[in-house]
């Protein structure tokens, strides 16, 4: 039985675009897909992080149904961790090797 990741809510285009506008705070999205086993993983490990209490606030989106970040932000692979502050990107991550290495990038 799978785990299912109910504290990382998912965004679709609109909501994330909502949340790219907004100019105060902290957010960090995971773009997946659905059948990606690598993005499973990552999702996994971001969910770990999550518990930790991390400054930021945590999105997971399908790349599929958000064309226009995926080209506005040149989001190259998946799984990738894009990261805002105060309204702007400030980093896409895409080696997610460990829960340590996002927690310290997000921390």
């Amino acid at each position: 039985m799978s785990k299912n990741i109910s504290s990382i809510d998912e965004l679709n285009e609109q909501q994330l675009l909502s949340i790219a506008e907004m100019e105060v705070g902290k957010a960090a999205i995971l773009f997946t897909t659905p059948l990606c086993g690598t993005c499973k993983v990552a999702s996994t490990m971001l969910e770990i992080v999550a518990e930790t209490g991390v400054p930021y606030r945590l999105y997971r989106a399908n790349i599929n149904f958000t064309p226009h970040f995926r080209q506005l932000w040149q989001i190259k692979s998946i799984p990738a961790l894009a990261i805002i502050e105060h309204g702007q990107l400030v980093d896409v991550v895409y080696a997610l090797h460990s829960v340590s290495a996002i927690y310290e990038k997000l921390t």
